[in-house]
């Protein structure tokens, strides 16, 4: 990403932080980066999320990275929920160079968890009945690629709907591809992780990636 527009993107972030105040972070992502766990190139109110500088992507940015598509659309007021409980607003921008590529990212997360809390509260006193408060499914995001892992092998496994000890070959190459399909292997380290979680050799998990992808094929 070039230097200008990178400028333009920090001034855009730090007004918007500036005017909906401390609870409200904002996240610059670089796609051109060369390490997709590092794709932060700046942030306003970190603590929002805890992340810095240099920190990596959350499940939204890592499916931008892996999948790359064309013509994404961007993503706006959806709910996520950091590690710690506290549960977002966000929204995220495709940013496209000159040529019309997506080349960046950048996040909004506002913490609305007193927000809920105070509609909670009001809602109990105005309704007469006992209605569902709660609303809007919420969509959890995980906010940091340690997390993101366990998370997604958490999915994989629901996905296939039994523990891995009971798992035969085909129900570990349909794990496995989830996890593929959805960035696990951009994570450093992630195959000796998946593998030893899966008890195969990383010879046989790449292998189970590979079958997957030729049965595919025409």
């Amino acid at each position: 990403m070039d230097t200008k527009r990178l400028e333009m993107l920090k001034q855009i972030a730090q007004a918007m932080a500036a005017q909906f105040g401390n609870n409200c972070e904002v996240v610059i992502h670089d796609l051109t980066a060369k390490d997709p766990e590092k794709s932060i190139v700046y942030i306003v109110n970190g603590h929002v999320t805890g992340r810095r500088l240099g920190d990596g992507p959350s499940t939204v940015v890592m499916e931008q990275i892996l999948r790359a598509p064309e013509n994404p659309k961007d993503h706006l007021g959806y709910l996520t929920r950091t590690p710690d409980g506290k549960i977002l607003k966000s929204s995220t921008v495709y940013i496209r160079d000159s040529r019309g590529r997506v080349n960046a990212i950048l996040s909004i997360n506002y913490d609305i968890s007193s927000l809920l809390m105070i509609e909670s509260a009001i809602g109990g006193l105005v309704h007469t009945s006992e209605e569902d408060l709660r609303g809007k499914e919420e969509r959890i995001t995980v906010l940091n690629v340690s997390d993101l892992l366990d998370d997604l092998i958490e999915q994989s496994v629901t996905l296939v709907g039994k523990p891995v000890a009971l798992m035969n070959k085909e129900d570990k190459v349909r794990a496995i591809q989830f996890l593929s399909q959805h960035g696990a292997f951009l994570i450093t380290k992630s195959g000796d992780k998946v593998a030893k979680y899966f008890g195969i050799s990383k010879y046989t998990l790449y292998s189970y990636i590979d079958l997957k992808q030729e049965e595919k094929k025409p």
